[in-house]
């Protein structure tokens, strides 16, 4: 009997699983990194089409493009820099916590790691 009881409890959760709406993170988004310099703030774009990502990232230095994807609530991109030392991989990886908020960390090659914080810009 205890078996039947755990199959239905999966079986509803999957069903709100399966009903949970998916955040399309299209849109403005303020972008604050924190590093061992201090936080930085930027602004950001987000074109989703389904799982795929495209990011763009505006700062003083410019604006850098890159690619990612969206599986449920996890978000990942990456962007590369041209610089005096050559190209530069930042590798972004994330948790979008609600349809304004998205957290994670930064992969930042030789330079180790940094969180960050998206937070959707309201009209």
């Amino acid at each position: 009997m205890k078996k039947v009881y755990v199959l239905l409890l999966v079986l509803a959760l999957s069903g709100l699983l399966a009903m949970a709406k998916d955040v399309n993170v299209t849109g403005d988004w303020t972008f604050t990194i924190t590093t061992p310099q201090g936080e930085r703030t930027n602004d950001i774009t987000f074109v989703q089409e389904g799982e795929k990502l495209k990011v763009t990232m505006k700062s003083p230095r410019g604006e850098v493009t890159g690619e990612g994807t969206v599986k449920g609530s996890d978000i990942e991109w990456s962007i590369t820099r041209d610089t005096p030392r050559g190209q530069f991989t930042m590798t972004y990886k994330g948790k979008i916590q609600d349809e304004n908020t998205i957290t994670g960390e930064v992969e930042m090659g030789n330079f180790g790691k940094a969180s960050w914080k998206a937070t959707r810009k309201t009209s």
